[in-house]
């Protein structure tokens, strides 16, 4: 496929196709990522997700601006609808990721939340793989931490950032105990206001009780991003956490559960549409029928309909 040719030799306009072709659910989409797989599996990629207007973008924009120093290729994939990413930003965002855009080294894609309901759509993960192919090094998802999300962001991620900030009161005393399961690095955000000392004591006594699996200590980060402070510290954490997965092997075991779920996934939804396929034949028809009469009992109709579906 001509497009993917293009994309691979760094053609972004292809890339910014093959990506459109994704969201429409083209038929030609499963082709695309035939040809695509092969490349993927370099790029590392980062969940940046907590509650609205904890941050997140100011947060992301920063990060972007510090891993272009290090001469990174850059990806955001924004899936918060209030993301000023997602075109919904004033005037001043607009202006501030100005330089971001320019950049011939970041893409920046935003999906809304269409479809997904609050959770990261599959359309979602087959744009990392286009990105991951494209030779992105670094990919960022923005999210909001409610919901489905919360687990579908470890699922995708290889670090998960959550971004708090002080004020957020009753929704962090509600969403503390699911984000300390899920993150690997706590943010509290505009940590210039009234809050912030505490709340990182609370989020470091609630993480000193969760028994961890792989012996990584969260960190807790205080930083006020519009103002640069304390991001240099989160690209350290973000490092350093890479660097621990990779020493000890975990990320090539996350990489070979995210394919087997991959694989469950579209496995389920291809036996799904044939058998919905064949509901609609003449024969199974009669069947659906007779039980809608009362004719036939519904667990004998299922019986004769699975028999001649397998």
């Amino acid at each position: 496929m001509e497009l993917v040719e293009r994309m691979l030799k760094g053609d972004r306009v292809a890339l910014s196709r093959l990506i459109t072709l994704v969201e429409s659910r083209h038929p030609s989409v499963p082709e695309v990522l035939k040809k695509v797989n092969p490349k993927t599996g370099n790029a590392y990629i980062i969940g940046v997700t907590g509650p609205p207007g904890a941050g997140k973008s100011t947060l992301v924009n920063e990060l972007l601006g510090f891993f272009r120093k290090k001469k990174k290729k850059l990806g955001v994939i924004a899936v918060d609808p209030s993301s000023p990413f997602t075109g919904g930003a004033v005037l001043g965002d607009r202006i501030r990721m100005q330089s971001h855009t320019l950049d011939e080294n970041i893409f920046i894609r935003s999906l809304g939340s269409r479809g997904s309901h609050g959770g990261l759509s599959r359309a979602t993960k087959e744009i990392i793989k286009l990105y991951d192919a494209f030779g992105i090094d670094y990919i960022f998802i923005e999210t909001v931490g409610v919901g489905q999300t919360e687990l579908d962001i470890i699922r995708v991620a290889d670090t998960v950032v959550v971004v708090l900030v002080p004020e957020a009161g009753d929704i962090i005393q509600t969403m503390k105990a699911g984000l300390t399961e899920i993150a690997d690095i706590f943010i509290i955000n505009k940590a210039d206001r009234e809050g912030a000392e505490r709340l990182s004591r609370e989020l470091k006594f609630m993480i000193s009780l969760k028994t961890s699996e792989d012996n990584w200590e969260t960190p807790v980060i205080l930083t006020s991003a519009h103002e640069g402070r304390g991001i240099e510290k989160v690209v350290e954490e973000i490092e350093r956490h890479k660097t621990f997965q990779t020493e000890k092997n975990l990320l090539k075991e996350k990489r070979e559960k995210k394919r087997e779920e991959e694989f469950s996934q579209i496995l389920s939804e291809t036996i799904e549409q044939r058998i919905s396929e064949k509901l609609k034949g003449e024969e199974i028809r009669r069947i659906v029928d007779m039980v809608r009469k009362g004719e036939l009992d519904p667990y004998e109709g299922v019986q004769l309909v699975a028999s001649k579906l397998f």
